[in-house]
C-alpha cells in the first residue's frame, strides 16, 4: 500500500474523510461498549513533540493503546532532535524503528521535510500553519450532533491561527461557508492558509455579522504558541471579539459553540457560553481520540470492513 501523509487535511479527499468519520462513529461505540478492539497489535507509534501539548499527546497515546499497539514519546529537549540533527536524518532512522509517526511542531516545513524522507506514515500534530486533526475531530462533532455540514455556515471569531487555516481548506473539501471575523492585522492570508480557493469564506469587521445565522460559532485562544511575546498587544486588539451570549443570540438558535481548547474564559469566550447548553467542546475534546484512531488504522491498514 502507498505511504499515505496527513499533514494537511486536504490530504485526504472528502471520501477518504467521510469513511473517517463512519469509522470513527464505529470505533467510538466500541470503546462506549468497552469491546476490545486491536487492529494495531504490534504496531509503534513515535510522538515528536516541539510544542506543549494536553489533547494531542493524551489522545494519540491512549488511543494507540486502545487500538493494540505502542507509543515511544520523543521530545525535542531530551533527544538529538533538539541538538541541531537534521530532520531528514532524523526521518531516515525514526522510520525504520516504528510503523507510524506523529509531530508536533513550529514550521510546517519541518513535518513536510520530514515526511520526504519517512518510510512510514506521518501525521500533524499541530504546525504553526494547521492543525488537521483538530478539524478533523470537530467535524465529526459536529456530524454527530447536527448531521451533513455541508452547506452550512460557519463563523470564526478571533486570529486566523493555524485553527482556523485548517477550517478553511475543510470548507474547500466539504462545500461549507465559513465567516471569518479578525481584528485589523490579523485577516487571513489566502496563501499562508493554502487555500486553492477564496469562495468558501467571507470576511467581517464586526464579529456579530460573522455570527448572524451561523450553524457553528467557533474560536480560539488569542495567543497561540510561540506568540506570547505580543500577548498583551493581542488582548488589546481583540477586545471585542470575545463570544459571549450577547454574540452567540446572532446566530441560530440551535447553532453549536466550538473551541479546541485550552481555554481563557473571560477572554476569547464567556464562562456562560463555554459551560452553556450551545456548547460541545467536551464532546469535541473527546471526539479527537476517536477520529484519530480511525485515522491511524486507515493510514496504516487502509479501508476496513464497516460493521
Amino acid at each position: 500500500m502507498q505511504i499515505k501523509h496527513f499533514l494537511k487535511i486536504n490530504d485526504l479527499t472528502r471520501k477518504e474523510l467521510e469513511y473517517l468519520f463512519e469509522r470513527a462513529r464505529w470505533i467510538k461505540n466500541e470503546f462506549k461498549q468497552y469491546r476490545r478492539y486491536w487492529p494495531l497489535t504490534d504496531r509503534t507509534l513515535a510522538m515528536i513533540f516541539d510544542k506543549n501539548s494536553t489533547r494531542t499527546r493524551l489522545s494519540f497515546e491512549a488511543g494507540m493503546y486502545q487500538l493494540g499497539g505502542n507509543v515511544v514519546y520523543l521530545s525535542t529537549r531530551d533527544t538529538q532532535l533538539g541538538r541541531g540533527e537534521p530532520v531528514e536524518d532524523a526521518a531516515q532512522v525514526v522510520s525504520r524503528m516504528v510503523d507510524i509517526v506523529i509531530i508536533r511542531t513550529y514550521e510546517h516545513s519541518i513535518i513536510e521535510r520530514f515526511a520526504e524522507y519517512s518510510r512510514v506514515p506521518v501525521i500533524n500534530g499541530l504546525t504553526d500553519e494547521y492543525h488537521p486533526c483538530q478539524i478533523l475531530g470537530d467535524i465529526f462533532t459536529y456530524i454527530e450532533h447536527r448531521g451533513n455540514i455541508t452547506g452550512k455556515t460557519i463563523a470564526w471569531i478571533g486570529d486566523s491561527n493555524n485553527v482556523c487555516n485548517t477550517w478553511l481548506q475543510a470548507a474547500e473539501i466539504f462545500d461549507f461557508n465559513v465567516h471569518v471575523s479578525t481584528p485589523p492585522g490579523y485577516e487571513v492570508e489566502p496563501e499562508r492558509a493554502g487555500l486553492y480557493s477564496t469562495d468558501y469564506y467571507e470576511e467581517f469587521s464586526c464579529p456579530h455579522d460573522a455570527v448572524k445565522n451561523a450553524d457553528l460559532v467557533t474560536t480560539d485562544v488569542w495567543t497561540s504558541m510561540g506568540f506570547e511575546a505580543e500577548e498583551e498587544a493581542r488582548k488589546d486588539a481583540f477586545a471585542d471579539f470575545c463570544v459571549d451570549e450577547e454574540m452567540m443570540s446572532y446566530a441560530k438558535k440551535d447553532a453549536l459553540f466550538m473551541h479546541c481548547l485550552p481555554a481563557h474564559r473571560g477572554e476569547e469566550v464567556a464562562a456562560e457560553v463555554l459551560d452553556g447548553p450551545q456548547s460541545v467542546v467536551w464532546d469535541e475534546a473527546e471526539n479527537r481520540l476517536h477520529a484519530q484512531k480511525a485515522l491511524m488504522e486507515y493510514l496504516l491498514l487502509g479501508k476496513v470492513k464497516i460493521n
